[in-house]
């Protein structure tokens, strides 16, 4: 089901619970009619034996003579191309009726909603066959023109678009017989003529429909009026370009531009391909849907009424139209001659890709880094009661020098258990995240992989602490041992390379998506924005304390003595600079973001979203400047901004970013659609966001300590805080989307294409 389209299906628990309380009622009647029916008569004995054999007076009939006239199903025209199906009930006078009139006035509201949205999806999917078949028009004659460059054995007589079978088989080298082959496809797909020209030689030359002979040449004249798109508008250059003075582009029709646009085609085709597979799957579910409430309602109704009402279904659009068949078979064809090298299995495994399947080791893996977390916790819990670490002499210069070491991971460690849970809270109300995402189909993680990943990296971590859980030094020395000084930086060495890791394995996609996503970031004005560069910069905004964390592991390693576990970052002005500066970056890449979008929307609204990072950023630098140079001047600048900060951030996080506080709404101070049924969710998802977004007040009002809590501990819990209210963020983000995607009927993402026509005369369609 494409939960996109669910306003679109046929809503079949609506006519079911119709069909329920149509037969309480009936049930209601029979129970009155043997109350009044005298005991042990005749007619109490049969309205008992009909009650429990299923029989009624009414079955008494023909069957032939109870088809025709239970219903009669009509069809009207409705307004512009849509045609409504009405039902007509022949027997409105007896008892009960009127609870088969308004099913199948709900019938017919259902089945018209979904052939007028089936016949609406239909002509959207011929019009983008029609365009792609202009694309790969283009592309044929884009193939020949290069290769008739490329090989020097291609003849011409003339024609521009003649070439030379006998050539390229002549040629047919190995390393280039793919190239030969889809030559001959091409001109073989544009309904070839094989012409003997006066030496005996065999040519082909391409045509296509003309209004004589039923076609005419596909003319290498086309590339005349196609413009080819090397640069995607996502792409630096592009946004560069788009600055200078505009000049028209030099085409060489180089084998670079051939490559390129054979990628485009190819990914345009398989998701056209994967449009038309959903399609064809809606029809499929509400056909069956509607063959299967049609005999509920004969068994309910002891009538035969639903051979007459699928009879009208299976005439309709819905249920006649063979369109898509026919496209999904053309866009096969194409796809395999073209982009499979005639290879039907390998093209059929790119348009139809394995569903992924869950595997068992990752359940076990799972539950055994789990295991092994809860142990590991377990155990620094009972040494440090048992060497009574909390009272030790060497604790203030372990919480200074190591815990903020350590502490970057369990930022890490939080944040992906709690992505963990959305992906699963995702699944569990149907948010279609891998499509709002852009994943590709079967590369998506779920909640058990990134809950695998964030155990895996909580084990080695508590391994970590625990090797240098030692707070004396050596005496003899004065140092701590080098080795396991060390430990911290070698994890987060370990940690970067698995990132970064070539080879096929710890999910490479996802790896790859998420270094590609954050490139954007960092180059944000130079691509164009999408939702899942947005997203991860929402996300790099709350982990703050992460940076200032890598910022100390440069300091201590670098510049600190980590043998002897002391470190004199605070005191350096560069290191205070810079404690400012890796703070903002996040919102920074984050405004940017948002006044790129105002440039290439036009929307206002995106640029208040890049003044509310403004606002952050102020209330930012405020707060620190007031941790490092105490005063009450700088106290009241940083509550004063930090107050603003919140208001602003909280409204557009609830309002804006959630779509919730729709006074209304028929979800009062909520919204119209909801996924989760439990309405008080989300007034406490409100109230918790407001009273996290607050932890900026510990800094504030000048809260260093707190009982049982070192100085880094207390700066460490806010930032779980932040991460804990980001993950509540996320869902209701997504959820947003999600259901303006459903209010939309947006179940594809748009694909670029290579070519562009100068002009809208009509091309050749393959």
């Amino acid at each position: 089901m494409v939960v996109e389209w669910e306003e679109a299906y046929m809503d079949y628990n609506s006519l079911k619970a119709t069909l329920k309380h149509m037969s309480r009622f009936r049930e209601l009647n029979e129970s009155a009619a043997m109350a009044f029916t005298p005991k042990g008569s005749l007619k109490r004995r049969l309205t008992l034996y009909r009650a429990f054999s299923g029989l009624t007076g009414r079955q008494r009939e023909s069957p032939r003579k109870s088809e025709d006239e239970v219903i009669l199903v009509r069809a009207e025209e409705g307004e512009g191309s849509e045609g409504l199906y009405q039902t007509m009930f022949l027997k409105p006078s007896e008892e009960g009726a009127e609870q088969d009139l308004v099913f199948f006035k709900k019938l017919d509201r259902e089945f018209n909603k979904v052939n007028n949205f089936y016949k609406k999806m239909v002509k959207k999917m011929v019009e983008e066959a029609e365009e792609l078949s202009k694309q790969m028009n283009a592309l044929i004659v884009l193939r020949i023109k290069v290769d008739k460059v490329r090989f020097s054995n291609v003849a011409s007589n003339g024609s521009s678009n003649s070439i030379s079978l006998n050539g390229h088989i002549n040629d047919a080298r190995p390393g280039h017989s793919r190239v030969h082959m889809d030559v001959i496809h091409e001109i073989e797909l544009s309904n070839e003529r094989h012409l003997e020209n006066e030496s005996g030689n065999c040519e082909v030359q391409a045509t296509s429909k003309t209004s004589e002979e039923g076609f005419r040449p596909a003319s290498m004249e086309i590339l005349d009026r196609v413009k080819i798109n090397m640069t995607t508008a996502d792409s630096p250059i592009s946004t560069i370009k788009g600055l200078l003075p505009s000049s028209k582009p030099n085409q060489s029709f180089s084998r670079k531009e051939l490559t390129k646009a054979e990628e485009q085609i190819s990914i345009a085709l398989k998701e056209f391909y994967h449009k038309l597979r959903l399609l064809k799957s809606y029809s499929f579910l509400n056909l069956l849907a509607f063959s299967k409430i049609m005999k509920k309602y004969d068994k309910v109704s002891s009538r035969n009424a639903s051979k007459d009402y699928l009879k009208m279904v299976d005439s309709s659009y819905v249920g006649s139209s063979d369109e898509v068949n026919r496209l999904m078979e053309r866009v096969e064809h194409a796809f395999i001659k073209h982009f499979a090298n005639g290879n039907h299995r390998k093209g059929m495994n790119t348009l139809r890709p394995t569903i992924k399947k869950e595997r068992h080791r990752i359940t076990f893996l799972l539950g055994l880094f789990t295991g092994c977390s809860i142990a590991l916790i377990v155990a620094l819990i009972i040494l440090i009661h048992a060497r009574n670490i909390l009272y030790s002499e060497g604790r203030t210069r372990y919480m200074d020098n190591i815990f903020p070491l350590y502490s970057l991971f369990g930022y890490i460690v939080l944040h992906m258990i709690m992505y963990s849970a959305n992906v699963y809270f995702w699944r569990r109300y149907k948010i279609n995240y891998p499509f709002i995402f852009g994943f590709q189909k079967g590369t998506e993680l779920g909640y058990r992989e990134v809950f695998l990943l964030s155990s895996g990296l909580a084990v080695l971590s508590l391994a970590a602490v625990l090797s240098n859980l030692d707070m004396e030094m050596d005496q003899r020395t004065k140092s701590f041992s080098a080795f396991t000084e060390l430990v911290p930086l070698g994890l987060v060495i370990v940690l970067l390379l698995i990132t970064f890791c070539p080879f096929n394995i710890i999910y490479k996609s996802s790896r790859l998506f998420l270094i590609r996503c954050a490139f954007h970031c960092v180059c944000a004005p130079l691509y164009k924005i999408n939702l899942p560069d947005n997203f991860l910069a929402d996300q790099l905004t709350s982990q703050v304390q992460a940076y200032r964390s890598l910022e100390f592991y440069v300091c201590y390693y670098f510049w600190g003595n980590f043998k002897s576990r002391s470190n004199k970052c605070l005191e350096s002005d560069v290191y205070r600079a810079f404690y400012l500066i890796v703070a903002i970056i996040p919102f920074w890449i984050r405004c940017l973001q948002c006044f790129r979008r105002l440039l290439e929307d036009r929307d206002i609204m995106h640029g208040l979203n890049g003044l509310k990072y403004i606002s952050t950023i102020v209330a930012l630098v405020m707060r620190t400047t007031n941790e490092f140079h105490k005063g009450m001047v700088w106290q009241i600048l940083a509550a004063t901004s930090s107050s603003l900060a919140t208001i602003v951030n909280t409204y557009w996080d609830v309002v804006i970013d959630w779509g919730l506080l729709r006074r209304n709404s028929k979800n009062p101070w909520l919204r119209e659609k909801l996924s989760i049924p439990n309405r008080s969710v989300y007034f406490a998802a409100m109230v918790l966001n407001v009273v996290l977004r607050l932890a900026w007040m510990q800094s504030v009002l000048g809260i260093r300590e707190a009982p049982f809590l070192h100085r880094t501990a207390l700066t460490a819990l806010v930032a779980c805080l932040e991460i804990l209210r980001r993950g509540i963020w996320n869902f209701f983000r997504l959820e947003n989307e999600h259901l303006n995607n459903v209010g939309n009927y947006r179940a594809f993402k748009s694909v670029p294409l290579p070519f562009s026509y100068e002009d809208e005369e009509e091309i050749t369609v393959i």
